[in-house]
This record gives structure tokens, sequence and C-alpha cells, in this order.
């Protein structure tokens, strides 16, 4: 995620932390840098020379010139100025005065609408609250199923209504039928169409009058950039949006949409898709994405993804095994489950400050591979063997391969990396912080 724009700002910044003195020449020859970094990035020509302007009008203050950090605070400029460019604070979802709320979702065919639509579902759900979803594109053939599909494996009931002709009818039917069982917030998956045109805004208008929504959020692809954009800003002037849903975030987007969208059309991005899966969608903290931008990392969500994936009482007996030196094999291989739990390696490598710079880190699929080789390797030994690793010998070492799928040299490497990360424990819990750190950890893939 922003990958290469993340790369180009942090060697900017690098050069200008080398100087012990910056002058004005520095800056502006800084800021022509990150100009075109930002334009790369397919950013909007207007937002960037915006954003350009209000770095360098602070950044040749006395602040930063007098400063005996002059590097540092100009990174803190751009944090700050990036920031307040994706609008400065998380936008919550908005709830109805009587309920219940109505969320519409509209966007063009391709953008993620419909899975999106299960994610918000799943989300607001573990909220404790008990979302409706409305079939509502009666375009799109299987549609309807596709959501019903959805909401049954998230245990969230579905509306729809095979062979209506009349979206508008089926929303407010849908809404009548949520008031009469309690069921709050109401989600609206609409018609999408290739591109937009006058039939698909006319009714989707209709749809807004009909209903009334709370909340009408526009799903867009971040990964079409600048295009993103200039369709965002169409449906807004059409239906007043309050806010946007940026789907496949964490894919190979350059930023343009991410860092446009707020500026051009003022209305907030209020969530993010990272990922294919259900529970990957995450409420949008511009301060957050701005600190990844800049290789600053996101220790807040990655403690918000450990939280909601740990369960406090396994983690409560993993403390008692590690003081009480107990821990095991099987215990390792838990750990590993929950750290792919908590969604894709390379996601949570970047949450972590620094570790976006550096280089030859395995990628996603490779690190996946192996955690996926050690989890086989675990499977393969017997209960006692988990418990007891001492008792594997050249012989059951052959077994535990070939059982496997994997080559004795592999699980010689394994239980040589489990064994210091003992050794490891066994420092940390006698206040040993200040000693020096076995090379291979278990967590590092190799």
């Amino acid at each position: 995620m922003f990958q290469a724009l993340s790369d180009r700002l942090n060697g900017i910044f690098k050069q200008l932390r080398g100087h012990g003195r910056l002058t004005e020449e520095n800056i502006a020859d800084a800021l022509r840098e990150v100009r075109l970094a930002l334009l790369e990035a397919d950013v909007n020509t207007k937002v960037a020379r915006s954003f350009l302007e209000k770095v360098r009008e602070r950044a040749i203050g006395r602040e930063v010139l007098e400063s005996l950090t002059p590097g540092q605070q100009v990174v803190k400029v751009v944090y700050e100025e990036l920031t307040a460019l994706m609008g400065g604070a998380a936008v919550r979802l908005k709830t109805a005065g009587q309920a219940p709320t109505v969320l519409m979702l509209v966007g063009l065919q391709g953008s993620g609408k419909t899975t999106t639509a299960g994610k918000l579902a799943r989300l607001l759900r573990a909220q404790g609250q008990r979302p409706l979803l409305v079939a509502a594109d009666l375009q799109r053939p299987a549609a309807q199923d596709q959501l019903f599909t959805l909401g049954k494996s998230l245990g969230v009931e579905t509306y729809r209504s095979p062979g209506a002709t009349s979206p508008v009818a089926v929303c407010r039917e849908a809404v009548g039928q949520a008031r009469a069982r309690l069921l709050d917030p109401v989600i609206l998956d609409t018609a999408g169409r290739l591109h937009v045109d006058e039939a698909l805004m006319e009714e989707l208008r209709a749809i807004k009058s009909e209903v009334r929504p709370t909340e009408i959020l526009m799903v867009a692809d971040a990964m079409t950039g600048q295009d993103a954009v200039n369709s965002a800003t169409a449906f807004h002037q059409a239906l007043d949006l309050t806010g946007y849903i940026l789907t496949k975030l964490d894919g190979d987007s350059r930023g343009g949409a991410a860092l446009s969208i707020r500026s051009v059309t003022g209305a907030p991005i209020k969530f993010v898709g990272m990922g294919e899966k259900l529970d990957a969608l995450e409420v949008f903290h511009p301060d957050r994405l701005a600190s990844r931008i800049l290789g600053m990392g996101d220790i807040l969500g990655l403690v918000e993804r450990a939280e909601q994936t740990v369960d406090a009482k396994q983690a409560a007996a993993l403390q008692k095994k590690l003081k009480t030196r107990s821990f095991t094999l099987e215990d390792f291989r838990d750990q590993l489950r929950q750290i792919r739990g908590m969604g894709p390696l390379d996601q949570l490598l970047g949450m972590i400050p620094g570790m976006s710079r550096v280089k030859g880190l395995p990628d996603n699929a490779e690190s996946e591979r192996e955690l996926k080789r050690v989890e086989a390797i675990i499977d393969s030994m017997t209960p006692r063997e988990r418990q007891r690793p001492e008792v594997i010998d050249g012989s059951r070492r052959r077994r535990i391969a070939g059982g496997s799928g994997t080559s004795v040299q592999d699980v010689n490497r394994l239980l040589k990396q489990f064994t210091e990360m003992q050794k490891l424990m066994r420092q940390m819990l006698q206040g040993g912080k200040g000693r020096r750190l076995p090379r291979n950890l278990p967590f590092s893939i190799s």
C-alpha cells in the first residue's frame, strides 16, 4: 500500500535530515521532488499544488529553519498536512433520530459494492447491532443471490424480492420490515453501471427521495486512481454523498484516490477495504495512514488488530506458561495461527515503525508459505514430541519431514529456532533486556 510513494518520500526526507542546517533553497529542491512523487502517485494536480503551498509556507518559517533538527521538523510538517489533506480525523457513521438508520451504498460496477455491503454488515454486527442487508441491485444477474449468500455466511438477515422490477419499492418494503422487526441499520446494496449515466443517477435519486437515507456512501475502487476521484465527483454532485468507502487499498494502489477525494469533493472517507476477506474493512484514520506513508508505522492499528484477534483468556494462559517455562511447540503453533488471523503479514509489517524501509523482506506469499510449512511440521509431531521436543531424534525427524512434506533440514531449522526463542524468553524473564538477542528468531521467515 503506497509503497512507491512511501519509498520516494523517505528518500527525499533522508537527504533533508543529512543537512545540519536547511536553507530555503534546500527546502524548495525537496518540495519539487515531493511534487513529482505525488503526481506519480496519481494525486490530483490541484490537490498536490495546494498541499505543497501549505507545506512550503510552514517549512520556510522560523520554526523549521531555526530548529536544531530542521529535517525532522519538515517531516512533521508534511505529516500534519497529509493528515489534514485526508480529513484530519476519523469520521464515524451517523445514526438516525428514529430507527432504523438507512445506509445507502452506491458506486460503479466492479468497485466491490456488494462485498462491501457484507463487510459493513459484519462490522456493525460485531458492534452489537442487528443489520438488514437489502438486495436492491436488480440490474446485475445474480446480484440478489450473491448478497443473500453473503448474509447467510455472516448470520445477517437479507431482504430480497425475486422478480421485482422496482428498486424503489424493494427499498421501501425493506425499510418497513426493518422497522417492524427492530432491525437496525438497513444497508441498501444498489445497482451500479460500468460508467456514470443519467439512468443510474435517476434511479438512485428516486431511492434517496423515497427512503431518505441517513448516509449515502459511495464505494470506490482505490486502484483506479483519478478515475475513482472523477466518478466520486459525479456521484457527489448528483446525490450529495455523506462519505466514501475505498476498496482494494491493500492492493498496488498508488494512493491518488485516498489523497485526493476529500479535497476534491469535500466528503470524507469513512471506511477502507484492506483485503478480500469479510473482516477486511476498517474505519479510515487519516493520521494513521499519513504515518504509514511516511514510514512511521501504525502501532494503534496493530494493537487494535491484536485485540480483535487474540483471546484474553488464551493470552493470560500463555503469560503463565512463559513465567513457568512450560511454553511448548503446540503453544508456538497456536501463536502463529493467531498472527495469521490478524491479516496479511506485509500489512502487519507496515504497521511497525521503520519496517516499511527495510529492504529484502520476503513478500507476503512467501511468508504465508513459510508459516504454513511450520504449522505442517508441528502438526506432524506426536503430542509428546510437541510437549518435549528434546526427544525428537534422527528417525523422528525423518518421519516428521515425510509427514509434513518438508525436508529434515526444515525440521532441524524449526527446532533450532524454537530452542533459541526459549532462551530469549528466559533472558527476558531474568531481566536480561540488554543482552544481545539471538539472530534467528522463530518469527523470522528464512
